[in-house]
């Protein structure tokens, strides 16, 4: 029979996984065997500035974390992996995607994305998505062009009052 004090160690752990998943807007698993302790600090600190995370843990804690959340992940709990989480939902995946560019690697596999899980394509899609800044600045120009658009139309039909008058 195991202590009873691992048990209780093991718990807690599973129970951190749980929380980081409940409390993250995403989760990405991947593996990173292959990367240098260098090419991992610089994973770290690239997520860390989009305010995001790395942990790894044991697969078998992960599972039963995910277990108990009754997320299925299709055995993709295999081998090596590593977990990103954040609380941004595109933000680690963008890092990931970005990351996994000049570090083969890298090798995103599946992931929870606001509660759902996301499989490779979906991630790949949500990585190719614009950052909130870019969709807040494409959104303003768009605004911007009907209010430009308005303000010509006024201007020419001042124009049209003052050529009648």
């Amino acid at each position: 029979m195991a202590n009873v004090k691992i048990l209780e160690q093991k718990q807690a752990v599973i129970d951190e996984i749980a929380e980081k998943v409940k409390s993250a807007a995403t989760v990405v698993f991947f593996e990173y065997r292959g990367l240098s302790v260098s090419e991992m600090t610089e994973l770290r600190r690239g997520l860390r500035e989009t305010g995001s995370d790395v942990k790894v843990y044991k697969n078998t804690l992960a599972k039963r974390a995910l277990d108990s959340m009754n997320y299925d992940m299709n055995g993709e709990l295999n081998g090596p992996k590593a977990m990103a989480y954040g609380s941004d939902a595109i933000a680690p995946i963008k890092t990931l995607a970005n990351f996994a560019k000049n570090h083969p690697a890298l090798e995103i596999k599946i992931g929870i994305v606001d509660g759902e899980i996301a499989d490779q394509a979906m991630l790949g899609k949500l990585a190719a998505t614009p950052s909130r800044e870019q969709l807040l600045t494409m959104f303003a120009a768009g605004m911007l062009e009907h209010v430009k658009n308005v303000a010509i139309c006024l201007d020419l039909h001042a124009q049209n009052l003052e050529e009648q008058n």
